[in-house]
């Protein structure tokens, strides 16, 4: 394998994969895997991708309207504008790809409705939407001759240099270095800094902390999501999303008492942006001194739902539940991230060559909180336009000297401490979930930051455990900061 490359793009989820796929061949590419290419927030995505295919019964105006109304104004307008007028040409390029959207039968994107959107504009592929972006950009990322990827591979250290970046991994017990000019961070969100979790097992927030590493800007870190209807399991910390999608199509919340409320906080009812729903449903828990909650979906014919939603109907009949028959346990758990690494309207972040996309990203689109669907379209949007912009500057300033490699900090070490990572979700969890306790903060603070500086003064080997503790102690520390001087 070279040991330089143009870019490095690390994280392999539609951020990742897209760019990739929008570099010219005479650009070398590094694409680096945490785990297996398919692993990935991208992947779990269930609902769909937001974006204006029919400007007769929708438009620009009211997609930009709904993106700000559920982010509470507080977005940056001219990435919402971006991201509306750009979207929907990215989302045909990748049906163009082969990615298989469902489609009606005059051969046009079918269109379903959202949390939050005034129009049917959200385009899927049965319940699974962002598996099947992901498969099919893999098909054709893995195709490119200008692309290595290289995947299972614990990216542990990020070294800024004179003209680039040298990446540290660890492959198969093996240290490997790569040289680049141009970086591109697309590791996803922060959900297993929390103690469950819709994200996947990867999404530890590792592109953050080496962002702030770097002395990027971080912003907005504070500003998590939790999706109000994940699957309420009795194990595990990755809890399976029933998605918004569910509740497009009819469904309906209830009580531990069989008792719809939501309209009772908010006049959109199950149809309020996720915020609103999950504010709804941890009020109405307090009320009722329950925390057993309902999706119902029972009313609609059994062969549609298994048809609309079948990885649903698959995911929850291996929990014993049949939604066509029975209620569906909810509750609210953390699920999307919108704050991150602040990138400009270029995807450049505030550190000369270093680019982000993604869900680790701060664009602004999302303001206080996101609208259903529009974080694949994100990913697709700033992803492209970061390639375009590192093309760009490659076509003018050309291939320069990296500079002298960094001496690197022996892998070895003392064997970390069991629980560190337990401590940083339990400590989150109690005191920033959906109704915070603001009470708890400078305690909460104080353990994260002991944690944080424990884990950076000793040697321990570096392995994952380490680096994914580093990382969640970093992305806490960065929450606490930001919610106690109140730079949100």
């Amino acid at each position: 394998m070279d040991k330089k490359f143009d870019v490095i793009i690390v994280g392999t989820g539609a951020a990742g994969l897209y760019a990739a796929l929008n570099f010219p061949e005479s650009v070398n590419i590094l694409l680096v895997s945490k785990r297996e290419l398919q692993l990935s927030n991208s992947s779990l995505a269930q609902g769909g991708v937001a974006c204006v295919l029919d400007t007769v019964h929708d438009s620009y105006k009211l997609h930009i309207t709904d993106t700000l109304i559920a982010g509470k104004y507080k977005n940056t307008l001219s990435a919402v504008e971006k991201l509306v007028t750009e979207g929907p040409s990215d989302v045909l390029k990748i049906k163009d790809l082969g990615v298989d959207f469902d489609l009606n039968e005059d051969g046009t994107m079918c269109k379903t409705l959202e949390a939050g959107h005034s129009r049917n504009r959200i385009v899927h592929h049965k319940d699974s939407t962002g598996k099947a972006i992901v498969d099919g950009l893999i098909a054709k990322v893995t195709q490119l001759k200008n692309v290595t990827v290289c995947d299972n591979a614990l990216v542990y250290s990020i070294d800024k240099v004179l003209n680039g970046f040298y990446i540290s991994i660890l492959r198969n017990g093996e240290k490997l270095h790569y040289g680049c000019n141009y970086c591109l961070l697309a590791t996803g969100g922060i959900g297993r800094v929390y103690k469950y979790t819709t994200n996947s097992a990867i999404a530890t927030g590792d592109g953050i902390a080496f962002a702030y590493m770097l002395g990027a800007r971080i912003k907005n870190l504070s500003r998590i999501q939790f999706h109000p209807t994940a699957f309420a399991a009795d194990h595990g910390r990755e809890r399976f999303l029933i998605s918004e999608a569910v509740r497009g199509e009819g469904a309906v919340l209830l009580n531990c008492n069989g008792e719809r409320f939501a309209s009772n906080y908010d006049s959109r009812g199950e149809l309020a942006p996720r915020d609103v729903v999950s504010n709804a449903v941890m009020l109405e828990s307090i009320k009722t001194n329950s925390e057993n909650f309902y999706l119902d979906i029972t009313h609609k014919p059994a062969d549609f739902v298994r048809n609309r939603f079948p990885m649903i109907y698959e995911r929850c009949l291996e929990e014993g539940v049949d939604i066509t028959k029975d209620r569906i346990p909810v509750f609210p758990c953390q699920h999307y991230l919108m704050g991150g690494i602040d990138v400009d309207l270029h995807s450049r972040t505030t550190v000369e060559g270093l680019y982000a996309a993604g869900e680790c990203s701060h664009t602004g689109v999302h303001g206080a909180n996101r609208l259903a669907s529009n974080s694949l379209l994100e990913a697709l949007v700033y992803s492209r336009t970061a390639a375009l912009d590192i093309t760009d500057k490659i076509n003018k300033f050309g291939r320069r000297t990296l500079g002298e490699e960094p001496v690197y900090r022996p892998v070895e070490g003392k064997v970390m401490p069991h629980g560190c990572r337990s401590k940083i979700r339990e400590i989150l969890q109690d005191a920033y979930f959906v109704l915070p306790k603001p009470e708890k903060y400078e305690e909460s603070s104080k353990q994260i930051h002991e944690i944080m500086s424990e884990l950076f003064a000793e040697k321990y080997e570096i392995n994952s455990d380490l680096v994914e503790a580093r990382s969640a102690a970093i992305v806490a520390s960065i929450i606490f900061d930001e919610i106690m001087e109140g730079t949100d």
